[in-house]
């Protein structure tokens, strides 16, 4: 029988950033720093698109396309099916006011699923050179999320070839705050 070969990262998979664009993960109320981080490297580097991405974890996919768009049904059949277009319109509005259309061009992409899974699954449709993401935000609802769903940047670190590259939101004073067993 024949084994799976996972493809490993190396030279010859690796994308350039000059000419080709950048995944962008983006959530609804997070810091403008992840998309203006994501938007200074990108013009730095020569990047020619973002693409901005938020996966819906309350929807799953049940098409994707070779562009990297998808078709998404909701979890809950019984749910609001409508709320989703609210949420994409709000992330929309938010990033035109903070990357605006003056700078690197960017499109917004409305995922479902596991964000790690959407999130790669884009990249390779649109044959991106790596992520921009951002840490949890603070407060203990997301930490406690991070421990069940897990880290989005670590996963996608370990089930991809292409770099990520992770936006701190809140850093840890070690000097106010003495070290434990848990770090």
């Amino acid at each position: 029988m024949p084994t799976h070969q996972v493809p490993q990262p190396g030279l010859d998979r690796l994308v350039p950033l000059r000419g080709h664009p950048l995944v962008v993960g983006v959530t609804p109320g997070q810091p403008d720093l992840v998309p203006l981080t994501a938007a200074a490297w990108a013009r730095d580097a020569g990047v020619s698109r973002l693409f901005c991405a938020y996966v819906d974890g309350s929807r799953f996919t049940r098409e994707e396309y070779p562009d990297g768009t998808v078709l998404h049904d909701a979890v809950d059949p019984d749910g609001d099916d409508e709320a989703w277009q609210d949420r994409e319109r709000a992330l929309a509005d938010t990033l035109v006011r903070v990357l605006g259309y003056d700078g690197v061009p960017w499109e917004l992409r409305y995922l479902a699923g596991r964000p790690d899974r959407a999130l790669t699954h884009l990249a390779r449709a649109v044959d991106a050179a790596g992520f921009v993401v951002g840490t949890r935000a603070p407060g203990a609802g997301s930490r406690m999320r991070e421990l069940v769903e897990g880290s989005v940047a670590v996963r996608l670190t370990h089930h991809q070839h292409r770099p990520v590259l992770v936006v701190p939101l809140r850093v840890v004073d070690w000097h106010a705050r003495p070290l434990t067993a848990d770090g």
